[in-house]
């Protein structure tokens, strides 16, 4: 605004510049509309990274595991997979779902298993509590059975 008037100096939204000449229809009413506008007008300016090519800096690469929402990784999962030679060729949902899997017995015994610990007054899992939480659970127990921990 430059005294009651827009200059165009600053670069404007199509919104933004809707909203301006809607409000300078309306010279005298919405006196304080109109320095909401002129402030927000203010502030959509673009910033420099300060990184050169015009403010696109290098990209943050994101895990194939937080695409996934997983915390088991899925990349070393697929390395794994790919280095045992278990088949020829193999998909790329293979990794991803075999570390949702892994995640979910990993929670479910580390939970059964901290209800164990808390069940005996200990804050810490030992793996004594691992294997009461083992063999408590039907389905853990068929699956673990002739495992030792």
């Amino acid at each position: 605004y430059v005294m009651g008037g827009y200059d165009g100096t600053n670069q404007l939204s199509s919104v933004e510049k809707l909203e301006i000449q809607q409000s300078n229809n309306n010279n005298n009413d919405n006196f304080f509309y109109k320095k909401h506008v002129q402030s927000s007008a203010k502030t959509t300016k673009k910033k420099m990274s300060g990184k050169g090519k015009g403010g696109r800096g290098e990209k943050k690469s994101t895990t194939a595991s937080a695409k996934a929402g997983l915390q088991f990784p899925v990349g070393r999962i697929g390395r794994y997979l790919r280095k045992g030679k278990y088949a020829t060729r193999m998909g790329a949902g293979a990794p991803v779902y075999l570390a949702a899997v892994l995640e979910y017995l990993c929670a479910e015994i580390l939970e059964l298993a901290g209800n164990a610990a808390r069940d005996n007054k200990k804050r810490r899992i030992v793996p004594r509590h691992l294997t009461l939480a083992v063999k408590n659970d039907e389905e853990l127990n068929k699956l673990l059975g002739g495992v030792t921990i």
